[in-house]
C-alpha cells in the first residue's frame, strides 16, 4: 500500500505541468503495476469482493478460459476475461485478445530458446558431463563446458526466437507504452468513492 500511495502522489499530487513518463523498464514496470493494483482494489470493492484475501474467481474470472495460447514449448497458458485482473488490463491495454497473446509468447521467448538448444547435439552432450559430476566438484562442473557453451549458443537463440515472433514482440512493446501512458493518466487524476472510476473500454 505505501508503494500504491508513494507512486500516486508522485503522479497525482504534482503541480500542474505532467512529470516526465519513467524511461527504464523498471520504472515503467512500477508504473504499470500500481496503476493495475488501484484498478484491481476499485474493481473488488466495486464486487464486494475485498479481501484479505479477495475472492480468487473474482480476481481472476470463472468458467471456461475465453484465452489459450500454445507455446512451441508445448505448454498452454489459459485466461480469464471477466475477472477484476481482466478488467484492469482492459483499461491499460486496450485489446485484451491482443494483450495475452503477445504478453504470453514474450515472456516464454527464453524457455523457447533454451528449448531449442536442448536439441543442440554438443550441448547435450555437455548436460550430460554436468549431470554425471558429483555435487560440488567444480572441476568437473568447469571440464564439461556446459557454463560456456550456454554462454556462446544462448543469445543466437532467442536472437532466432525473437525474430520469429517479431510481429508479436512488436505487439507487446506498442501495448506496454499505451499502458505506460493509461497508467500516467489514471494515477494522475484516480478515481475516489464518490466519484466514478475509469472507463475500462
Amino acid at each position: 500500500m505505501g508503494v500504491v500511495l508513494a507512486v500516486l502522489c508522485a503522479w497525482g499530487c504534482a503541480a500542474h505541468s505532467r512529470p516526465a513518463l519513467p524511461t527504464s523498464e523498471h520504472g515503467r514496470s512500477d508504473l504499470i503495476k500500481t496503476a493495475e493494483q488501484v484498478l484491481v482494489d476499485q474493481c473488488l470493492t466495486a464486487r464486494g469482493a475485498v479481501g484479505p484475501p479477495p475472492r480468487q474467481e473474482v480476481l481472476f474470472g470463472t468458467g471456461p478460459a475465453e484465452f489459450s495460447v500454445t507455446l512451441a514449448t508445448g505448454y498452454t497458458v489459459r485466461a480469464h476475461a471477466d475477472g477484476c485482473l481482466a478488467e484492469a488490463h482492459r483499461f491499460l491495454y486496450g485489446d485484451l485478445a491482443r494483450w495475452f497473446h503477445a504478453e504470453v509468447v514474450v515472456n516464454n521467448l527464453r524457455p523457447e530458446a533454451e528449448a531449442q538448444l536442448g536439441r543442440d547435439p554438443g550441448y547435450r552432450r555437455a548436460l550430460a558431463h554436468r549431470a554425471a559430476c558429483p555435487d560440488e566438484d567444480t572441476r568437473c562442473v568447469r571440464a564439461s563446458g556446459l557454463d560456456e557453451m550456454r554462454a556462446r549458443l544462448e543469445p543466437a537463440r532467442l536472437a532466432d526466437v525473437r525474430a520469429a515472433h517479431r510481429e508479436d514482440v512488436i505487439t507487446y512493446d506498442q501495448l506496454r507504452d499505451r499502458a505506460v501512458h493509461r497508467a500516467a493518466e489514471l494515477l494522475e487524476d484516480p478515481p475516489t468513492p464518490h466519484r466514478k472510476g475509469p472507463d475500462t473500454s
